[in-house]
């Protein structure tokens, strides 16, 4: 196969963490062609939407991890598999690659995550469909609102809807600490929309990052636990990942959920659990394939290439 994959630069990737080097790699392995893209290099016109693509061959070094083979404009629909991995923030130049890709994919183009469904699925709200397993929440832009659920819940997470990897998210105690503050920075005064969450005090034993990948769930999670006095466990904030067998709980969500999700065209979902609860659908660009391969001997790069595969 021909793979696209739409990203961020090569030169920031840190291979020995990261998921989309891990798919390339894998891919590779079995022989397939390998291609990137960034987002911005895209264009349309007239029936096509085409790209400016590298093509690239992976050396093996940790250094200098690829070489380029050839650069040209190619039509997405050249290509067997296109696989969006452009990471957030979710802006409105994200929103306009999705219609971009949308566009290529009516044309005949197989995209991975389906575009409308990335779209569809804001990473926060998206827990709102799966009441039944989700914490005290409450979004808006009423700072009255946010007060009153801190007032009734007194331990409280704020973040806001469109970051990722931790950044912009509070906790507010029953001191009620710099909760005007918080309300205001992240609601701009009452203009943008604001999570609040009731504190689960098992973010203390980490926040589970479970992949579900073409409908079927990887049985391990890694828990990214907080470090110090920090609240936040994700691995961009300094916690540290621990591999994990899922719990009962942490499978009957994820059972639940992804037939739903690979119904609607997403190839790949990492759900974020934290003890009991789901907090969040993360659809853009999941991560944490390489510390579950590694830590468990679960190769979770060939569950996804082979789900490619079979999707394609």
């Amino acid at each position: 196969m021909q793979i696209l994959f739409i990203a961020d630069p090569l030169d920031q990737f840190k291979i020995y963490k990261d998921t989309t080097f891990s798919m390339m790699r894998e891919g590779a392995r079995r022989g397939h062609r390998i291609f990137a893209c960034e987002p911005h290099e895209m264009a349309w016109q007239g029936a096509t939407v085409d790209a400016r693509v590298k093509e690239i061959r992976l050396t093996g070094d940790a250094d200098v991890w690829y070489e380029v083979v050839d650069t040209h404009v190619a039509a997405l629909t050249k290509f067997d598999a296109v696989i969006m991995r452009k990471d957030p923030p979710f802006d409105m130049e994200y929103i306009n690659s999705t219609w971009l890709l949308e566009i290529a994919e009516r044309a005949g183009a197989r995209v991975f995550n389906k575009p409308s469904a990335i779209r569809d699925h804001s990473e926060k709200l998206a827990i709102a469909e799966f009441g039944q397993f989700v914490a005290p929440t409450l979004v808006t832009r009423d700072p009255a609102r946010l007060r009153a659920f801190h007032a009734e819940h007194a331990d409280v997470i704020y973040k806001p809807l469109d970051g990722m990897g931790g950044t912009g998210v509070f906790r507010i105690g029953p001191d009620e600490r710099n909760l005007g503050s918080v309300i205001e920075m992240l609601g701009e005064n009452g203009a943008r929309s604001v999570m609040a969450q009731r504190f689960i005090p098992d973010i203390k034993l980490g926040d589970k990052r479970v992949l579900v990948i073409g409908g079927k769930v990887v049985p391990h999670s890694l828990a990214r636990i907080p470090q110090g006095t920090e609240v936040r466990g994700n691995l961009a904030a300094g916690g540290l990942g621990e591999a994990r067998d899922l719990t009962a709980r942490d499978r009957e969500i994820a059972e639940t959920l992804a037939p739903v999700l690979w119904q609607r065209g997403l190839l790949l979902v990492g759900l974020d659990i934290i003890g009991n609860y789901l907090t969040e659908v993360n659809v853009t660009s999941p991560t944490c394939f390489q510390e579950i391969t590694d830590q468990t001997g679960f190769d979770v790069p060939k569950m996804f290439i082979d789900a490619l595969e079979l999707a394609v």
